[in-house]
């Protein structure tokens, strides 16, 4: 950790009569330390200036970080506004549901929501279109052998959500040419000049939307087209007050972005646990031969719940969206602080996640606590998809992914005679923000 805090940042001071965390660099203030070892940082924090204090995140500026299980509920707070995510990533968010609130936020989601209910996703044969894409990348790793378990997660994450736009796989370099340098726009430095992230990725952006709108005029064009995309712009048309193809526009954008990079990432996590732990793949490859295929409804998950298990436990540990910035539009009290109107803040989920007054041996990987438990899941159990009114859109979508993913990989690999193997070190490289995932390097074995 002390590799990662400034030196010669060492003097203690306050905001607001809330300690700032010492040992920020100039221009990336704790960036360092948040994106590499983002866990032992907010230990340190808590254990040596209380449960609130500042983290400086650079570009972004001061937050207030509160580890108090008080915070959570913020995520529900009638005073507490999401529009700070605009703020910090305008050319990636602005526009979207995440970054909006009230009346705004509830017109835009209404207006695309029902496309992504259950019912929605199965009259949209969604499930039926994920498997055999599902399957045929899981049999390509067996015949491999061995992968990059991050890199593969990833391409076939692309190609799920490129499947349910209809682009047609001649076309799929070109799309993740301009996806790649679309993602640049999250870490760009502020300078506009050709050939600097900035500016490839503004042009992998418009490049995108001037498809996305070609998709748009499509759907509307064929009328009796099924699908997602056909679907949200359908249920979009329908809904009432004007809203322009723009909002659609950004909201399709992000669901590519937030259904690949968090997505990915939680289905590596899981062939990692599964490599770590052979009794948990033993117990997987027995309910999968015990279902026999690959579940394409959600109706059919509940005959799945060893995958289940392992989905929500994996988002658990090894959650995504680690931090989740607002703004508090009044003043506050947190805890046991006031806090002051405008004050921006920081809900560390990845915190949460693991805490001992939420989860019992909360370091441990547990399955078991999914199985055994009788009451129904709680906002706390699944706080990586948020919460309240901007709780994830795309919550059913992920789930139905991920366990169908689980069933497929079960069944090719028992039929093949192999199992997942780990072939190096599983937290070295990891990274915690902006979003978080494992490292790029990490092999699995098949054998």
């Amino acid at each position: 950790m002390d590799m990662l805090l400034n030196p010669l940042d060492r003097r203690h001071r306050l905001r607001h009569d809330i300690p700032v965390m010492p040992g920020a660099f100039p221009m990336v203030g704790h960036l360092p330390a948040i994106v590499c070892d983002l866990p032992r940082l907010l230990r340190h924090a808590e254990r040596t200036l209380g449960s609130h204090f500042w983290l400086n995140f650079g570009p972004a500026g001061h937050l207030m970080t509160c580890v108090d299980p008080d915070a959570f509920a913020l995520l529900r707070h009638k005073d507490v506004s999401s529009a700070l995510i605009e703020e910090i990533a305008p050319e990636l968010l602005g526009g979207t549901l995440v970054a909006k609130d009230g009346g705004a936020h509830r017109q835009a989601r209404d207006a695309i929501k029902a496309a992504f209910l259950p019912k929605g996703l199965t009259q949209a044969g969604i499930g039926d279109l994920f498997a055999p894409v599902i399957r045929a990348r899981v049999q390509a790793w067996c015949d491999r052998g061995d992968v990059a378990i991050l890199r593969e997660t990833g391409d076939l994450m692309l190609k799920l959500i490129f499947s349910l736009m209809g682009i047609p796989a001649q076309d799929l370099p070109g799309w993740h040419r301009k996806y790649r340098q679309l993602l640049q726009l999250i870490v760009a430095p502020p300078v506009d000049l050709p050939g600097l992230p900035l500016r490839r990725g503004r042009a992998a952006r418009d490049w995108i939307d001037t498809q996305l709108r070609q998709f748009v005029r499509d759907a509307r064009a064929h009328a009796v087209r099924t699908g997602l995309i056909s679907d949200m712009v359908s249920a979009f048309d329908r809904s009432d007050g004007a809203l322009s193809d723009d909002v659609l526009v950004a909201n399709i954008r992000l669901l590519l972005l937030a259904g690949h990079d968090t997505t990915a990432s939680t289905m590596a996590w899981m062939v990692i646990e599964l490599a770590r732990q052979p009794v948990l793949w033993d117990a997987l490859v027995e309910e999968a031969l015990r279902v026999g295929a690959v579940p394409t409804r959600h109706a059919d998950l509940a005959q799945c719940p060893v995958a289940e298990a392992l989905f929500r436990e994996t988002l658990r540990v090894h959650p995504t969206t680690t931090l989740l910035p607002r703004r508090a539009l009044q003043e506050l009290q947190l805890g046991q602080r006031r806090i002051p109107a405008g004050t921006h803040l920081c809900i560390p989920l990845l915190h949460f996640s693991t805490s001992a007054l939420l989860h019992e041996a909360p370091d441990e990987f547990r399955v078991a606590r999914w199985l055994q438990r009788t009451e129904p899941i709680r906002p706390v159990d699944m706080l990586q998809f948020g919460t309240g009114p901007h709780v994830c859109i795309g919550y059913h979508l992920v789930w139905l992914e991920l366990v169908q993913f689980c069933i497929a990989l079960a069944l090719t690999m028992h039929k093949a005679g192999v199992r997942p193997r780990l072939l190096s070190g599983a937290e070295k490289g990891r990274r915690y923000y902006p979003t978080a995932h494992p490292s790029m390097t990490i092999r699995i074995g098949f054998s």
